[in-house]
């Protein structure tokens, strides 16, 4: 189906059951991801979540599935669907709102307008960035912080790869740097396309194919952002920490919405829930962006049981799986009951 404005149109997926008679509903915004709304992952939790009884709607932001950073579409992904949802018949209360990865700390910003708030019941962020110089901190060298304590995993450098490819030319000195955004977002891309996991040494060939078509002069910074798998992430030094506040200084004036702001006033119930092994945006983000909320109850759950990248480490033995179910399960729970 096709939602209507605000903004250019955008396809949407309906999930009901034809004897659904709860009367609830949610709207669900993937992330940046070229599956969109299609993403195998996001359609088996909203069929599950449809199986209860309740309506799921999922817009399908286009910028995204094509890679572009595009916060501003957001608000019209939810005033889209919150338009949709208040004229179906079958849905008798202000529906839930659930982002995942990318659309997690949007769906939060939306939030934050009263004309949104008294519109849906609550609101999830699933896998959500808090601050974005720390995020791509440790896109770039795996190193992220919380609490005083650091700790150093290998990134998955899909979101290192979009981050540069939107924001590569917006970097002063580095506006005819075309071709070295062109790659990377042709490399995130393929990966997406074809299900590969973005550290796999399977496509170190591609990097080299598309090394060819870079200058000469930006070929080393290329490698820099898409170096061979066995030698991914780059390591941690003045470079890369120079590059992480490039990068943060052009999406801020590209796109100033990529910031979220210092206070988040949200007038519905708020969860956030974090993938405790994420190799894509650190569990630590869920901390930094939990600090920014204001809301009449705000709920944190750090988890073994969702992450970005596949191969994340999951729990060791029955023990706990029986407790990273529950504690999840709760979550989820509570988080069901706000509609």
């Amino acid at each position: 189906m096709v939602l209507a404005g605000p903004g250019e149109p955008m396809m949407a997926t309906r999930y009901r059951r034809p004897d659904a008679d709860d009367g609830s509903a949610w709207i669900l915004l993937h992330g940046m991801t070229r599956t969109g709304r299609r993403h195998s992952s996001l359609i088996r939790f909203a069929r599950a979540i449809a199986s209860t009884g309740s309506t799921v709607l999922v817009p399908e932001v286009p910028e995204w599935v094509a890679l572009d950073l595009a916060p501003g579409r957001t608000r019209d992904a939810v005033e889209a669907g919150l338009a949709f949802l208040e004229a179906d018949a079958g849905v008798l209360r202000p529906p839930g709102l659930m982002g995942f990865s990318f659309g997690g700390p949007q769906a939060l910003r939306v939030a934050t307008s009263p004309d949104v708030a008294r519109r849906i019941s609550c609101v999830a962020s699933f896998g959500g960035y808090g601050e974005m110089l720390s995020t791509l901190r440790f896109l770039l060298t795996g190193v992220h912080e919380w609490g005083g304590s650091a700790q150093r995993v290998r990134p998955d450098p899909y979101g290192r790869w979009i981050v540069a490819a939107n924001y590569l030319t917006g970097v002063r000195g580095f506006q005819d740097a075309a071709p070295l955004a062109y790659a990377l977002r042709e490399l995130a891309a393929y990966a997406g396309d074809h299900g590969i996991q973005s550290w796999d040494a399977e496509l170190d060939s591609l990097k080299d194919a598309l090394a060819t078509g870079i200058p000469p002069e930006w070929e080393e910074l290329y490698r820099f952002f898409a170096p061979p798998a066995s030698a991914d992430p780059p390591a941690a030094s003045n470079s890369t920490e120079e590059w992480a506040h490039r990068l943060v200084s052009a999406g801020m004036e590209m796109d100033p919405e990529m910031d979220l702001p210092e206070v988040m006033e949200i007038g519905v119930p708020t969860y956030l829930v974090h993938g405790r092994n994420d190799h894509l945006i650190p569990v630590s983000e869920v901390h930094r962006l939990a600090r920014r909320v204001r809301a009449p109850r705000l709920e944190v759950t750090v988890t073994r049981l969702f992450a970005h990248s596949t191969g994340d480490p999951k729990p060791r033995g029955a023990a706990e799986w029986i407790r990273e179910t529950g504690r999840l399960g709760r979550t989820l729970y509570r988080l069901f009951s706000e509609v």
